[in-house]
């Protein structure tokens, strides 16, 4: 799976498990953030915490990844992770 920057999400940031569990992997990068997402379907059911984490260390590297709040009845589990570097932000006026 290649890692995607600035959100161009094709098929080369996708991957699908021999047992049917979908992974997407994305990078959003500004000159003073960095926000990684990993998104996690199935078409049966939602994905367990276990399938997730063991994905997540794996993909979200340097932070602490936070699950997002999905529709109920989804399938569908997304993670995120923001790192920002406020030395490099521009000063508030």
């Amino acid at each position: 799976m290649r890692l995607p920057i600035n959100r161009r999400v094709d098929e080369r940031h996708h991957v699908v498990t021999e047992d049917g569990l979908s992974v997407w992997y994305t990078i959003q990068v500004s000159p003073h953030s960095r926000i990684q997402e990993v998104i996690f379907e199935r078409t049966d059911r939602m994905p367990s915490d276990e399938e997730c984490w063991r994905w997540l260390p794996l993909l979200i590297v340097g932070a602490e990844p936070t699950e997002a709040h999905g529709m109920p009845g989804s399938t569908t589990r997304r993670f995120e992770a923001f790192e920002r570097s406020p030395e490099r932000e521009a000063p508030l006026a």
